[in-house]
């Protein structure tokens, strides 16, 4: 049975939010369905999101949420595999409005010692209400706590924060990343003194310590600057951050979030090496100017899958990747049609961490 708490001092009972290299049981995703969201090349960002399915699949269980209303079959996805389920990929119907997993879906916790999972269900409202109607969203991850694999017992926990998934990164020590121009903003947790926000953060996640980052940086991005567009802690102990030096409107945002990851390291609060992950030249869907960010990578079991754009500096993107994640294989695939639903392989994607 999944108990619903509220505001539960996770790290007090021994729970933490795993580093997303911590080995995973499953990877959750939404089947791309909302016209709204990708206009005029829904077919096309379906195809680059299933080549997405298909490689984390190589390497774990996908657990693969679909509208009942949409046509998942073989007319609509020709190499959509006949009673649904072949390449580790499994089909389960619930409504959604949206394909953004990462930012509506539970945030697991662990505790290695119960071996018990936690799923944070944050309080979601679209990106700051940008984005009407947004109650499946809402209401989906008590619905993935009854479609574990093997029924775990799993603690429902709802913060009294006002957060999406993408906002927060951590590393394996407990060092956590976040943005103020997200966290902070008026249009998710209105009146909230830094001090509380830190708190919860910290007890909600198992967190030891919080970075802050100014954030809002990428041109065209419409999360008021979620850190997994800016900044990914990696295995090797460093961070790869977004970095241009192209002289455009997102440079003196970009050189002010390096600039508090240097002040973090210089005043000892961050023990990492950091690494320019350098953007993409700017990326256009007719005249509309596409948050494009080699940030947005996701890692698996034995991967870590780099959105490609299409760009000069794609090739780079993977090799940068390849050397701060020795054991895993970086992979390159397109995400030039995923973008221009303004997000990429991280804002589709949520970790199921494996209980050891």
């Amino acid at each position: 049975m999944n108990e619903r708490l509220t505001d539960i001092d996770l790290h007090s009972a021994g729970f933490h939010m795993p580093a997303e290299w911590h080995p995973h049981a499953a990877t959750w995703l939404a089947w791309p369905h909302n016209q709204e969201t990708w206009p005029k090349n829904l077919p096309e960002a379906r195809d680059e999101f299933w080549q997405l399915a298909e490689t984390i699949a190589k390497d774990e269980p996908v657990c693969l949420i679909a509208n009942p209303s949409s046509r998942i079959n073989n007319t609509d996805l020709p190499n959509w595999p006949t009673g649904h389920s072949n390449n580790n990929i499994r089909l389960i119907e619930l409504p959604t409005n949206d394909a953004w997993m990462r930012d509506y879906g539970p945030t697991f916790c662990i505790n290695s010692t119960t071996q018990q999972l936690a799923a944070v269900d944050w309080h979601y409202n679209a990106w700051g209400g940008k984005y009407p109607p947004y109650d499946a969203d809402q209401q989906i991850t008590s619905k993935i706590l009854n479609q574990l694999e093997g029924k775990p017992d799993c603690l429902h926990i709802q913060p009294k924060l006002c957060l999406e998934g993408g906002a927060v990164e951590i590393d394996s020590h407990g060092t956590l990343l976040c943005t103020t121009s997200c966290a902070m903003n008026e249009n998710r947790n209105p009146n909230l003194p830094a001090a509380t926000l830190i708190e919860r953060l910290q007890k909600t996640l198992g967190a030891k310590s919080v970075i802050w980052l100014p954030g809002d940086s990428i041109e065209g991005d419409d999360t008021d600057g979620h850190i997994d567009q800016l900044a990914r802690f990696t295995p090797s102990d460093s961070i790869l951050y977004a970095w241009s030096d192209a002289s455009e409107a997102q440079q003196r945002k970009l050189i002010d979030n390096r600039d508090a990851l240097r002040q973090a390291v210089d005043c000892g609060s961050l023990q990492k090496e950091l690494v320019p992950l350098p953007l993409p030249d700017p990326v256009y869907f007719q005249e509309t100017r596409l948050p494009a960010s080699y940030c947005n990578f996701y890692i698996t079991n034995r991967s870590v899958i780099v959105p490609q754009f299409d760009m000069p500096q794609d090739l780079a993107a993977i090799e940068i990747n390849q050397k701060h994640f020795p054991n895993h294989q970086a992979i390159g695939l397109p995400s030039r049609h995923l973008l221009v639903g303004l997000g990429s392989f991280h804002c589709l994607t949520q970790q199921q961490p494996q209980l050891l």
